[in-house]
């Protein structure tokens, strides 16, 4: 079977979208599934964050997307994440301009990975927090959408303009994409407005939103620097429990779906 491919994403910054697509990734590897991770953003952190230096990668997602080099080729190993890695670092920028006049420009991402995708159970895809050519080719390609937000107010409204963008997308481009759910990150349950926010996204979206709540955690900060995903960095932690908990969870409810697609 062919991996699910899962993107990462949230038009707003700062929302723990590279901390979740990282420590996902490192959580399905340590429940026995084959992972890639596409860094899909020009910034790299998602590279670093898996232990492989951005300045030093011979071949990027960059060729990649433009035909000039196969994922197989490209992608790299991240020894204390488990899991492959397509990296990225700044040349990545370019590739806006560049995939301009390339024919079939938004789904040059979902060519590229068809020939790796029975190497893999789930493609895990961490994209730039902004609607740009390298988003919209992530979400071309993927199956579903994870949507990691903080239960603050401007989060909501943000969340309205990100859905109405899949929106668009399943009706002109990947009619198979959806979302597959609305994890809550750096949680804080001493904050009533977080509570109150958490509160809301689970009468409006319901089953959509996770179960697992990954809180406001110290050690997931810090675990970047070190070159590795806080699940590898302090397993111990209440944030890689979380994310642990996030990964089965994730793994369930897709087993859940195949039964019944299958009944």
């Amino acid at each position: 079977m062919s991996a699910r491919i899962y993107a990462i994403a949230n038009q707003k910054g700062g929302v723990g979208k590279t901390t979740t697509a990282v420590n996902l990734a490192a959580a399905l590897s340590r429940l026995g599934e084959r992972v890639l991770l596409v860094d899909l953003d020009p910034q790299g952190n998602a590279t670093m964050g898996s232990g492989i230096d951005k300045q030093a990668v011979a071949q990027t997602v960059y060729p990649v997307l433009l035909g000039l080099a196969g994922a197989a080729d490209a992608r790299l190993h991240s020894a204390d994440g488990g899991y492959d890695v397509l990296a990225a670092n700044r040349d990545l920028a370019g590739a806006e301009i560049e995939l301009v006049g390339l024919e079939g420009r938004e789904h040059r991402l979902a060519g590229a990975l068809t020939p790796v995708a029975e190497d893999y159970d789930f493609v895990v895809l961490d994209c730039p927090p902004s609607l740009s050519l390298l988003t919209l080719n992530g979400l071309c390609a993927a199956h579903g959408v994870i949507i990691p937000m903080q239960c603050e107010y401007f989060a909501l409204e943000g969340l309205s303009d990100l859905v109405n963008s899949i929106k668009r997308v399943h009706a002109n481009l990947n009619p198979e994409i959806e979302v597959v759910g609305l994890l809550r990150v750096m949680f804080d349950p001493r904050m009533t407005l977080s509570q109150q926010v958490s509160d809301q996204l689970v009468a409006h979206f319901g089953d959509k939103v996770f179960r697992a709540v990954i809180p406001r955690n110290v050690r997931l900060a810090e675990a970047p620097s070190f070159g590795q995903p806080g699940i590898v960095y302090d397993p111990g932690s209440r944030g890689s429990k979380a994310y642990l908990e996030f990964g089965e969870e994730l793994i369930s409810r897709l087993s859940r779906a195949e039964q019944t697609e299958d009944m």
